[in-house]
């Protein structure tokens, strides 16, 4: 019989509290075992944003008790448990700060093996658990931190082919429905005004569309929906669909100019894969439905197979933290030690330059 490798996974790096039990046969099969997400929507909308020191106040007071109702659900002990799986990054360094010091408490008071997982990596092979995908395949990672085409070349193995050089898709997502008073977070806001709307009655721009480079921008557009947010004022609720609607339509373009400059590369690079090349597009901004539909198209034109995981797995979730975790494990990577420490910013690039308007300290991610 196939020996499995089960583990719990913890995630806490934004505003989202989460546990999970995740088990790996070992010819690759999985089996999510519970999923436990508690949201703290409600306690950061008053503010139009995630406010860190109540996310990670948050996270104190309910991951004991998210983690116990994790292992119920799977009908397991900690005994029972061979690894723990926390995010140790990108993320708010707080709620980074409870979840890694809980893994690193359980692991030392069970002696099971600890591994700090880079968030984004939980992201990156999230397909593999949920479509069983190979190696190697192009990952677009839009969120409310991030916007990166990267190259998945296997575990622990990132080249990042593109980056934002300023706002995230999700920050200009949440930007733009605070400017125009719809609430947060932002872009579900914006996508349900947009299906009111007309996308042509705007002709707002579309940042680095034609250049070679992959990378993205997101600033100057944001600028424009305030431009013409104010040209108009005060503004109806017809021509705030009208607005998110012409903002869609241009994020939709320029995704269709970078992705799709993006996967003439990774067939160039990889002209003989085995399998058919494969777009997966991950995080929390994926879960928009006229992006899916736009990359799909893209896909179907270029001959690539479109890979979008079930929404719950698109936003910050315990169940990739712990398969990112049981990945490496079947690698036969070490464990981390003890004193592992949390880290806001931490590129799955390790090599990938910064860019300008990332700052002093660098890219995020």
């Amino acid at each position: 019989m196939a020996s499995v490798l089960r583990i719990l996974g913890i995630e806490t790096s934004c505003d989202e509290t989460a546990a999970a039990i995740v088990e790996r046969r070992d010819d690759g099969t999985p089996t999510v075992c519970s999923d436990v997400v508690l949201s703290q929507l409600d306690e950061h909308s008053a503010y139009g944003g995630v406010v860190p020191e109540i996310a990670a106040r948050a996270h104190v007071e309910a991951l004991d008790t998210l983690i116990d109702e994790a292992l119920k659900r799977a009908n397991v002990s900690l005994s029972d448990v061979d690894a723990i799986a926390a995010t140790s990054g990108p993320g708010l360094i707080g709620g980074l700060l409870v979840g890694l010091m809980t893994g690193k408490a359980i692991s030392r008071a069970t002696g099971k093996p600890l591994y700090a997982i880079n968030h984004l990596e939980g992201h990156a092979l999230t397909a593999r658990l949920t479509d069983g995908l190979a190696f190697p395949y192009l990952m677009l990672l839009v969120s409310g931190g991030h916007t990166q085409l990267i190259l998945v070349r296997g575990v622990g193995q990132y080249e990042r082919w593109g980056t934002t050089i300023d706002d995230a898709l999700g920050e200009a997502f949440d930007k733009t429905a605070k400017l125009l008073g719809l609430p947060y977070p932002g872009g579900p806001a914006v996508e349900a005004a947009a299906k009111n709307g007309d996308p042509d009655r705007f002709d707002l721009p579309r940042p680095l569309v034609g250049e070679t480079r992959l990378d993205f921008s997101f600033s100057g557009l944001k600028t424009a929906v305030r431009q013409a947010a104010t040209a108009i004022a005060p503004v109806t609720e017809q021509d705030i669909a009208d607005i998110c609607a012409s903002f869609q339509k241009a994020i939709s373009r320029t995704l269709k100019d970078r992705i799709g400059r993006g996967l003439q590369r990774f067939k160039t690079e990889f002209p003989k894969t085995e399998e058919k090349p494969s777009l997966v597009v991950a995080g929390g901004v994926a879960a928009n439905l006229e992006l899916r539909r736009t990359l799909q198209e893209l896909c179907d034109a270029n001959g690539f197979r479109f890979i979008a995981p079930p929404l719950r797995l698109c936003t910050d979730n315990a169940v990739m933290i712990a398969w990112a975790g049981l990945e490496r494990m079947a690698t036969g990577a070490a464990p981390d030690d003890l004193d592992v420490q949390p880290r806001s910013r931490w590129p799955l690039d390790q090599k990938a330059e910064t860019l300008l308007g990332h700052g002093k300290r660098g890219a995020k991610a």
